[in-house]
């Protein structure tokens, strides 16, 4: 293999995201089967600490999709919307978009709720919206990746059941960075993914399911095989995945996990995504033009989006990418399908900073004074 071949860039995007040293090396780990006794020497702690991190308590279970958050996602939509109910999609960016799309293409009777990008979504917009439609379930965003805005799932979730509806979460790129507190939200299903947050690669789709989601999948058509949760629950509940798994993936999940929960503490890892946020807001206070794109009060502590200031252009973002990878850094230029539409209407593009997984307040500080030499002056 020729040296030298790739670039060794520190990726502050929104994932994939940077993996520590201890996690590359664990992929040299051996390979097991995944129906022996090894399997469950791997997947045992991981169910254990997946759990611990999501404060599931003993009401979920968990099951590992061969996949994405898309996967679980997708799988979330299959397995729990029977063909004459309606769903309300509620998006607040490009993924919850994806959620509807997958509902729509699923051939399911879909409603979307539209907030406008930047905005988290408020309770009483959605008691209005569950008043009209009458959905038995509701697809959500927890984090919106392309825009940097966390919702008060608590509530939201809470909204949701008192209209007697059934809720399903899109947590992937927040889950491991943040609380969840399941056990609180009493959601059906909530969905993740290994490559956020969580400092692994991407590989398997990460699912939460609790009796109220088993019960109605049994009363659900035409699921499919993979993406049907009475299918996945069997093997989920003796530490399987439903066909053959990433070994490699599964060996960096149970080191990295572990690390994450008896080494690094859970506690002290939110903290530490929490406390990033805020080294990304005090940098934004003092750039003259810029500002950051979500309200106060629901900015995610794992992704943060920034206006910049009126005049910069998408071509100038992608410009501001090549000059951070020459000082070795994978900048991210702000979600396109967003920025295309914000320059159009004459608005304020963004740009995205991941301080997620794995990355470290000192990381951060070297990356933004680095980012200060090359930004457009506002």
């Amino acid at each position: 293999m020729k040296d030298n071949q790739f670039a060794e860039l520190q990726l502050f995007i929104t994932g994939p995201t940077y993996l520590r040293p201890e996690v590359r090396e664990a992929a040299l780990l051996p390979e097991f089967g995944h129906r022996d006794a090894e399997n469950v020497k791997r997947f045992g702690p991981i169910v254990a600490d997946l759990k611990k991190l999501a404060g599931a308590g003993n009401d979920y279970e968990v099951i590992l999709f061969n996949g994405s958050g898309s996967t679980a996602m997708e799988a979330s939509i299959r397995s729990l919307v029977a063909d004459d109910e309606t769903v309300l999609n509620v998006s607040m960016g490009a993924f919850g978009d994806l959620y509807h799309k997958m509902a729509v293409l699923n051939g399911k009777k879909a409603v979307q709720l539209r907030i406008q990008a930047g905005e988290a979504v408020y309770p009483d917009t959605l008691a209005a919206a569950l008043k009209e439609h009458k959905p038995a379930v509701v697809t959500i965003t927890h984090n919106e990746t392309s825009t940097g805005v966390v919702n008060d799932m608590k509530t939201l979730c809470a909204v949701i059941r008192e209209h007697g509806a059934m809720s399903l979460v899109d947590g992937v790129s927040i889950f491991g960075g943040a609380p969840v507190n399941l056990s609180e939200l009493g959601c059906a299903m909530y969905s993740t993914a290994t490559q956020k947050s969580l400092g692994l690669p991407a590989g398997f789709g990460v699912a939460f399911v609790n009796a109220e989601a088993e019960g109605k999948a049994a009363r659900v058509t035409n699921k499919g095989y993979a993406m049907d949760i009475l299918q996945q629950l069997p093997k989920a509940r003796k530490f399987q995945t439903l066909s053959t798994p990433n070994g490699t993936l599964a060996n960096q999940m149970w080191l990295q996990l572990e690390y994450m929960v008896n080494d690094e503490g859970i506690e002290n890892r939110f903290a530490r995504h929490a406390a990033m946020r805020g080294m990304v807001e005090e940098f934004v206070a003092g750039l003259p033009g810029y500002a950051m794109f979500a309200p106060e009060g629901f900015r995610s502590a794992t992704v943060s989006a920034v206006m910049a200031p009126q005049g910069v252009t998408v071509a100038d973002l992608k410009n501001l990418k090549e000059a951070m990878r020459a000082k070795g850094y994978l900048f991210d230029p702000g979600y396109g399908k967003l920025n295309g539409e914000l320059e159009e209407a004459g608005k304020r593009v963004i740009f995205r900073i991941g301080h997620m997984g794995e990355i470290t307040p000192a990381m951060l500080t070297r990356y933004l004074e680095a980012l200060r030499t090359v930004l457009p002056k506002g």
